[in-house]
């Protein structure tokens, strides 16, 4: 079955999270989607952003503090870049609620379904035969994000998953399930489901040097 991009707009969907009903021998072995606070942090990077406007502002005060102004200069001094500042960080978390909100992720004892869009929705359809492997990164409290990696030459373009992809992977995107909570009991479920689904074992791959360097990351492998 290769991956397809069913099309769907989410309000009519005959299914939650689905472009359309499940077979009667498939079922849902889990459904989620992204944290907002999670995502908002490793997807559209809110935090950094916060250190950059943060070093903006000082920087614009830093003259007026240094002279001994009073109040009211310092405030003037960053009468521009203070409200530029909240309203950039407030267009960035509602973007991250808004892709919270309208993205569902699917597994199923057969494949992986990404319903992804805020403006227009649609579903990818990734058959369990068409994952090669599944990467594993584990965030804070216990959020993270399973990166599958496809087999042959079916792909996805990268700008169409965003931010559900892997970042800097342009022209081999890999679809990924990001800030899912509990990642690591998702995880295994999408293991157990792989396994019982091809027939085949799913074993931890080694990890690389540069990958043993960053605790947070676990990556598994099917084979």
């Amino acid at each position: 079955m290769p991956i397809e991009n069913l099309g769907h707009e989410y309000e009519f969907e005959p299914q939650f999270g689905l472009p359309e009903r499940l077979p009667d021998d498939e079922v849902i072995v889990w459904q989620g989607s992204p944290d907002v606070s999670a995502l908002a942090n490793s997807a559209f990077h809110l935090k950094k952003l916060g250190f950059y406007f943060a070093a903006l502002i000082l920087a614009c005060a830093w003259p007026a503090l240094e002279s001994g102004a009073g109040l009211l200069a310092v405030v003037l001094s960053v009468k521009w870049i203070a409200p530029l500042a909240v309203i950039g960080m407030l267009s960035v978390w509602a973007l991250a609620w808004f892709t919270a909100r309208t993205t569902v992720y699917t597994v199923t004892s057969k494949r992986v379904v990404m319903r992804l869009g805020i403006v227009l929705t649609v579903s990818f359809n990734l058959p369990f035969k068409q994952i090669a492997s599944a990467d594993v990164r584990v965030l804070k409290d216990g959020f993270g994000d399973i990166t599958l990696a496809l087999q042959g030459s079916d792909s996805i373009a990268w700008v169409h998953l965003w931010p559900s992809v892997r970042p800097w992977r342009i022209s081999k995107p890999e679809p990924t399930l990001r800030a899912v909570p509990d990642v690591q009991a998702v995880s295994d479920k999408l293991r157990q489901a792989w396994t019982q689904n091809t027939g085949l074992s799913a074993n931890a791959r080694t990890l690389t040097e540069d990958e043993q360097l960053d605790p947070r990351t676990l990556q598994i492998k099917t084979t």
